[in-house]
Order: structure tokens, then C-alpha cells, then sequence
């Protein structure tokens, strides 16, 4: 952790010494000596150890803990039955050599921000829930938000089944070597009829807070973003015997491509990103007969994200057929936009400047999260904590033990002021 002004452990306010002791023991987990990044992908043993650390921290507060039909984790203070439940919380897997905030922050935070309440002695009225979602990140099977998809019945359980990883094992596969029933997943209506108002906080995937000089943002929407695959098939060969003229490579094609979704992308003021490449039979020596891509993109709107596609698919389609490749484009995943709920939006502003009279700065992010996966079933928002690397998604990710002790006081504030009817 970066420490700026950091709060030390003598002398530590009561939700600085949580943050710090829940911090510390998270935080070498599933963590690569070789990188400093996080491999916490689903369904492993890293993932289990990240697990059984929530239900530690479930019990160790006396809340009612318990385990979803699509494995999502749950901690209850009062009977989530009564309904109009108040809920925060995160994932804690990651992406491959991942920081360590993304994720984890929000989890650890939801934990402080009630043991500060507690200290502050403070009354609920609704039942307030603490939730960890499982394979947020799509690390290990592909699909981004598995656990909240399944169970806003975004995901069917035949979609699911079909989901594998780099090594062929199945999702249903993976769940069951981790002791979880594959057959019981799917859609969960009854539990999210319970929640009355879901609030995420994360570490801001971006510089906007670092700029703005603020510790603590809301997030405002969420921008419409994709997933879709390349494939670009041509035919293998000799890399040393066989002439330029007679080759038919796809990897030159597969190259400019990436360089027109940069192009497209720029025009559009959107992002795009060829993040993942496969290759056959990659080798060394040989012409590949297969190379498939994996685009990510994202923009402020549906038009522009629709504008950006349809810009890298003609130019990849033009490159292919002028080289004699063969060309596929699937969508494996799409999220539209999310507008997070304007009055509960709203209201975090007015808690959080309720002592203060400050205006806390909102913003959109280029992110996906459960709470936009949740938006569609449950009213939610989201808070973030600055990052001053801007930096998301590697080692270099980063908060100052000031910034996350403020993010878990904001949550703490915003979760007292909704539990009171």
C-alpha cells in the first residue's frame, strides 16, 4: 500500500485499525512473487483462501454468513427475509497479475465501514448485507461478472455450462473440484427482491479524483462495453522456405487491425483493446494457420461503441480479403449502458455533504462492476476512492492509506443514513 500523510497503527482511529489489520492479512493471497501482481482467479486456490478469509471476518463480527446458489458469499446483520436490505460489498478475485485494490478495496472497506458503525453506535433499521461476487474479473473462464449474471438471470445456466478455461476444464467442472454444486446456479429473483439499495466502492480505475484533488467520487453511469473475438485463419507453413508473395499469414492482417481499432477508437473518443492473442501452432519456425484476438471496447455511448466496431470489423475484413485470410467476429459478451439510480445517486451526495456542505464530484467510469450487472434488478450506486496512479489492472494500481480510510468513513455514512427509514 502506498502511504501518503498514512494513518499509523498507534493511535489509529477505530476505522483505520480495521482497514489496516483485514488489509494486511488479505493482501498476500493469491499474490505472484515473480510479478507482484494477483492471480486470484475463480474456483482456486486462491480463490478458496480469499473465500474462507470473508467467512472469517462474517463470523468474527457475529453476522449470519452464507453461500448463494451460484456461489456468491453473504454476511447479514438482521434478517435479510425482512427485506429492503442495504447491501455493499465487491469481489475479491482478479485478474491475471492484477492489483491488489481492485476488488478487494470494496470488500474490505464494507467490513471497516460496520465496525465503524458499531463504534459510533449507531441504530439500524433495514438489514444491512456484506457480499464478495464470485468471478467478477472473467480472468479464468472469459465472461466478466459470472456470480451477478447468474443470478439477475443475465446468464443462463446452459451459457454458463459452455464456459471453459485455457485448459479446457468447465465452469461446472471447476465448481464442483471446489466443493460448490454446479447443477444448483441460476437465477436468484427471491434474494434480490430483498435488497432495497446495493452500494459498491471501489478504487477508481482512472486519474479524475487524482486531478480534482478529491479522495472520494459517485459514480454516475457506467459506459456500454464489449467483448468480441477475431479469428483470422489462414494457412500454416515453413517460416524460412516459403516466399512472401505465396504466404497466406494471418498475423499481418490480425496486426493492422489492431492498429485500425486504435485509429477507430481515437476518432470516436472511445477505448479499444486487443488484450489477448492466441496462436497457432505457434511456433517459432512456422507461418500460423490461426490467430485469434480478443477486443475489448468501451465508449461514453452506444453509438460511438457501435461506430468503433463497425470501423475495426470493416478495416479487419478488408485486410483479410486482401491477403486471402479468413475472417470470424463473434461477440462473446456486451453490457449497454448503465445509469446508475438517479435518487439513490442523489442521495449518497446528500450524506456524504450532509456534515461537510462539500459537493462530492460525480463521474462516469469505462469499468464494469456487479453493482451495473445488479442495476437492471436492484437500485444501485457506487463510491470510488482515488487512485493517483490512475493505474488499474497491474502491480502499479494504488491508494493512500489516508484515501482508503476515507473511502471505508463515506461508506460507513452513506450505509448509516440508508439503513434508517
Amino acid at each position: 500500500m502506498r502511504h501518503g500523510s498514512a494513518v499509523g497503527a498507534e493511535g489509529a482511529s477505530p476505522r483505520a485499525a480495521s482497514f489496516q489489520e483485514m488489509w494486511a492479512e488479505l493482501l498476500p493471497i493469491g499474490r505472484s512473487s515473480a510479478s507482484g501482481g494477483y492471480r486470484r482467479h475463480a474456483w482456486t486456490s486462491a480463490d478458496a483462501e480469499c473465500r474462507a478469509w470473508f467467512q472469517e471476518q462474517a463470523e468474527a463480527r457475529g453476522l449470519a454468513y452464507e453461500v448463494d446458489r451460484n456461489g456468491n458469499q453473504w454476511a447479514w446483520l438482521g434478517d435479510p427475509a425482512d427485506g429492503d436490505a442495504v447491501v455493499t460489498g465487491s469481489h475479491l478475485d482478479s485478474v491475471p497479475d492484477g492489483g491488489a485494490f481492485d476488488g478487494p478495496l470494496g470488500v474490505v472497506s464494507a467490513f471497516a465501514a460496520l465496525d465503524e458503525l458499531r463504534f459510533r453506535n449507531a441504530t439500524f433499521d433495514r438489514p444491512l448485507g456484506i457480499v464478495n461476487f464470485g468471478d467478477e474479473e472473467g480472468a479464468r473462464f472469459g465472461l466478466a461478472c459470472v456470480g451477478s449474471r447468474l443470478a439477475a438471470g443475465q446468464l443462463t445456466v446452459e451459457q454458463a455450462h459452455l464456459l471453459t478455461d485455457g485448459d479446457g476444464i468447465s465452469l461446472p467442472k471447476a465448481m464442483a473440484a471446489a466443493g460448490h454444486d454446479p447443477d444448483a446456479i441460476g437465477a436468484d429473483p427471491e434474494r434480490l427482491a430483498r435488497i432495497g439499495a446495493f452500494v459498491e466502492l471501489h478504487v477508481e480505475q482512472g486519474r479524475a479524483l487524482d486531478l480534482s484533488g478529491d479522495q472520494v467520487g459517485i459514480a454516475s453511469s457506467i459506459w456500454p462495453h464489449g467483448r468480441w473475438r477475431f479469428d483470422f485463419r489462414g494457412e500454416a507453413n515453413h517460416a524460412g522456405t516459403t516466399r512472401l508473395v505465396d504466404r497466406r499469414d494471418p498475423m499481418p492482417t490480425y496486426a493492422e487491425t489492431v492498429l485500425a481499432a486504435r485509429r477507430e477508437a481515437e476518432l470516436a473518443g472511445a477505448v479499444a483493446t486487443f488484450g489477448k492473442i492466441s496462436v497457432e501452432p505457434n511456433g517459432v519456425n512456422a507461418i500460423p494457420s490461426l490467430v485469434r484476438g480478443w477486443l475489448d471496447s468501451r465508449a461514453p455511448g452506444q453509438e460511438a461503441l457501435d461506430t468503433v466496431l463497425a470501423g475495426i470489423t470493416r478495416a479487419a475484413r478488408e485486410y483479410a480479403d486482401a491477403h486471402g485470410i479468413d475472417l470470424d467476429v463473434a461477440r462473446e459478451s456486451f453490457t449497454p449502458v448503465v445509469e446508475f439510480d438517479h435518487a439513490l445517486r442523489d442521495e449518497l451526495g446528500r450524506l456524504l455533504g450532509r456534515d461537510t456542505g462539500l459537493t462530492v464530484p460525480v463521474l462516469g467510469t469505462g469499468a464494469g462492476h456487479d453493482a451495473g450487472i445488479l442495476s437492471g434488478s436492484v437500485p444501485t450506486a457506487m463510491l470510488f476512492v482515488r487512485n493517483p496512479t490512475g493505474v488499474s489492472h497491474s502491480p502499479a494500481e494504488s491508494a493512500t492509506e489516508d484515501d482508503c480510510v476515507a473511502g471505508v468513513r463515506a461508506l460507513a455514512d452513506v450505509l448509516e443514513g440508508l439503513t434508517r427509514r
